[in-house]
């Protein structure tokens, strides 16, 4: 792999809209040789993820607002300048717990697969700062069909 260098806001800004977050891709899988892919989140409240787990790594870094991390069965609130890093097979979820739009940067390691996953499922949008389409029941069963052609499981949601 050669060293690659990009400008994560102007030279692949694609983003799109998923579960009431808006997804922007800030270096894809193609631009680190697969290791690893970074994507900004910016979730409106109470939106996130369902749990779920898969076979690679991910990690989340903070950077505006406050979320609530499960991992296996706990749940943690972090805000600003907090890290969490998932290990392979650990089940997971979050979401916004602000009343506000809240930002993180999500970590893939290998890249690839939550990327893919995101663009196969994801609606395209114009990266407008906080402008949430309007949000439908998601297809849950599109969603699992999905995530698992791309190594991810998700699973039932326990109530908290």
């Amino acid at each position: 792999m050669s060293t690659t260098i990009a400008n994560a806001t102007t030279d692949h800004p694609q983003t799109v809209h998923f579960l009431g977050s808006l997804l922007t891709f800030r270096a894809r899988a193609a631009d680190t040789g697969g290791m690893f892919s970074i994507v900004e989140s910016c979730s409106a409240p109470g939106a996130g993820a369902p749990p779920h787990l898969q076979a690679d790594a991910e990690a989340f870094l903070v950077t505006e607002g406050t979320f609530e991390f499960m991992l296996g069965e706990t749940w943690r609130r972090c805000g600003p300048g907090e890290f969490v890093y998932v290990a392979p097979g650990v089940v997971h979820a979050f979401r916004n717990a602000a009343s506000t739009p809240s930002r993180m940067l999500i970590i893939n390691l290998p890249g690839g697969p939550h990327e893919n996953f995101f663009k196969a499922v994801g609606e395209p949008v114009n990266a407008e700062p906080h402008v949430f389409p309007p949000m439908g029941a998601p297809d849950v069963a599109h969603l699992t069909t999905e995530a698992e052609r791309f190594g991810i499981t998700i699973l039932p949601t326990p109530h908290h």
